[in-house]
């Protein structure tokens, strides 16, 4: 098993659009993926074309008998998914108490699930610092880290890399992260100009690019993926190089997603 924090600083840069559909992606390139929704938003089970359903997720997973296993569901397309679950404050209260509590309570609950090596397991997290970010990074191999190319997106960056540095520091399977550019639009200069710099300035990390495009949203409307609605445009061959970048960087073999 190999485990993947998707994380941001900062809320609307299409995190969880990107978390679905690089599940969607490593699928399609013969992986088994987990995806696992830390955000208490419990959006991510709408682009797989999910119910809501109380009573089922994540939040509710902590006291259920068996754990994460309780809460797992299997998506048309393959991806296997826990929903952060339909839940009241007082039980999202309780659950991030619980998760203040026990750092290590999400990687104890993902080895119990006893999953195979080859499984990719993608977590989801809310923006910025939270119980949630902690828990995923104290889990996670790897951190992809979901960025604009706008300056608001740019004067984030170093607190995003404080961020993953404090919580991946004490877990010792933690190999570093990479940087993707969200929303690249070739004619606005100003974000050409935003993209170059975070190139220059993290190039190591940088895992690649999705270009703006409105497959995406459209995509989401229909609960699918951009591989399912728009399986040729200009994002979904973005997000396939990202994910095979991610392929790379976990060590494994892969088919070509088309």
């Amino acid at each position: 098993m190999k485990v993947v924090a998707v994380v941001s600083a900062k809320g609307g840069v299409g995190k969880t659009t990107l978390t679905a559909n690089l599940a969607d992606a490593l699928r399609l390139s013969g992986h088994p993926v987990l995806a696992v929704d830390l955000d208490p938003q419990n959006s991510l089970q709408h682009y797989f074309g999910l119910p809501l359903r109380e009573g089922l997720g994540l939040a509710w997973a902590a006291e259920a008998p068996v754990g994460l296993r309780d809460a797992l569901l299997t998506t048309a397309r393959g991806v296997s998914l826990v929903p952060y679950g339909l839940c009241d404050e007082p039980r999202r209260l309780a659950f991030e108490r619980r998760l203040a509590e026990r750092a290590d309570w999400l990687a104890r609950a993902l080895d119990g699930l006893g999953l195979p090596e080859e499984q990719i397991v993608l977590l989801d997290t809310p923006p910025g610092p939270s119980p949630y970010l902690a828990q995923a990074l104290s889990a996670a191999d790897l951190a992809v880290a979901v960025v604009l190319p706008d300056a608001g997106s740019y004067m984030t960056v170093p607190q995003l890399q404080r961020l993953i540095q404090t919580y991946g520091a004490a877990n010792p399977r933690f190999q570093g992260y990479g940087f993707v550019l969200n929303q690249l639009d070739q004619e606005r200069r100003l974000n050409q100009d935003v993209a170059r710099m975070l190139r220059d300035a993290f190039e190591p990390h940088m895992m690649g690019g999705v270009h703006r495009d409105e497959s995406l949203s459209e995509a989401l409307a229909f609960g699918q993926t951009i591989f399912q609605y728009a399986p040729h445009s200009e994002a979904a061959h973005d997000i396939a190089a990202c994910s095979r970048w991610l392929g790379d960087r976990l060590h494994y073999s892969r088919a070509e997603v088309s």
